[in-house]
């Protein structure tokens, strides 16, 4: 057993879990095995995971709902965190909600309809953690977390917890700044607006009737893999490029949306790769144009 995780299990920090398939945890149902996969239950236990991963300068990363990620068929050398339920919190008060970061956006903008709150009717068709929205900025429907945000608990890759307010967050387009410096959300502060509880559940009908329509739910996928460039929208330069349908092994290029490659059960993430790779090529081919993955590509190659 590694020193690492024999000090993990030594010192309480949540489950251990040791050759973890990531498979389990990504939306696409792919990705080799983790030396370890740990579920920390509470904030001072994340600290003190993190310290340890600090001191023994064990590599990490996070994985909230596994909805935006691409594990290598070789796994991850290191520690993967995933939190628990204890970071599944929602808390409302008057117009803001304080959530933690293991909790489901989606179900936070209904539970945020339901109270007749505005603002995060645009999350209830991104299926991932708040943590993990915060952190990508994720967005839809011409909104995103920016726009909401007030303030985060992070830990630190020292292990440290600090406050961040809006303006430290440097948001951008699908960007924040927990993409240049290394930390994990803990809990966010959001701040709503009291609105039209019809006008909000109606929005909300609409965006999920729309994603059921025109995103390929029904197979492993990882939502959109590329962002769109300025001015234009990858799906339309993928499909016009013929690239729909295109299959590598057992990935493939939606037939319904061309900006999602699916799973059709035994898609490796090499499979996902060679494809992601040959619409690149292709797209900058015929348009100059170069697609930046949306995906984040971790682990072993």
């Amino acid at each position: 057993m590694r020193q690492w995780i024999s000090l993990l299990l030594e010192h309480e920090v949540g489950t251990v879990l040791q050759d973890e398939p990531m498979s389990k945890y990504t939306t696409w149902k792919i990705g080799g095995p983790a030396d370890a996969l740990i579920i920390p239950e509470s904030t001072s236990q994340l600290q003190q995971l993190i310290r340890i991963l600090h001191t023994e300068r064990v590599p990490w990363l996070l994985v909230g709902k596994g909805s935006n990620m691409l594990v290598s068929d070789k796994g991850i050398r290191g520690a993967v965190i995933k939190l628990g339920k204890g970071f599944e919190t929602a808390e409302f008060r008057g117009t803001e909600v304080e959530a933690g970061g293991g909790a489901s956006f989606v179900s936070l903008s209904i539970q945020a309809g339901k109270r007749c709150l505005t603002g995060l009717e645009f999350a209830s068709g991104i299926p991932g953690t708040v943590g993990g929205a915060v952190y990508m900025n994720a967005g839809a429907h011409g909104s995103d977390v920016s726009r909401i945000f007030k303030s985060a608990e992070i830990v630190l890759e020292t292990g440290e917890l600090v406050k961040y307010e809006a303006e430290d967050m440097r948001f951008g387009y699908r960007r924040s700044v927990l993409q240049e410096q290394k930390g994990i959300v803990a809990g966010t502060v959001f701040s709503l607006a009291e609105g039209d509880g019809a006008v909000i559940h109606s929005s909300m009908t609409a965006f999920k009737d729309r994603r059921r329509q025109t995103q390929p739910l029904q197979l492993p996928c990882a939502g959109s893999v590329f962002r769109n460039p300025p001015g234009d929208h990858a799906a339309r330069l993928i499909e016009a490029a013929g690239l729909k349908g295109l299959r590598v092994g057992g990935a493939e290029v939606s037939t319904l949306h061309a900006n999602f490659i699916v799973n059709n059960g035994q898609a490796t993430a090499g499979d996902v790769l060679t494809l992601i790779q040959t619409i690149k090529e292709t797209i900058q081919q015929q348009n100059g144009i170069a697609l930046v993955p949306e995906v984040f590509l971790v682990g072993e190659r």
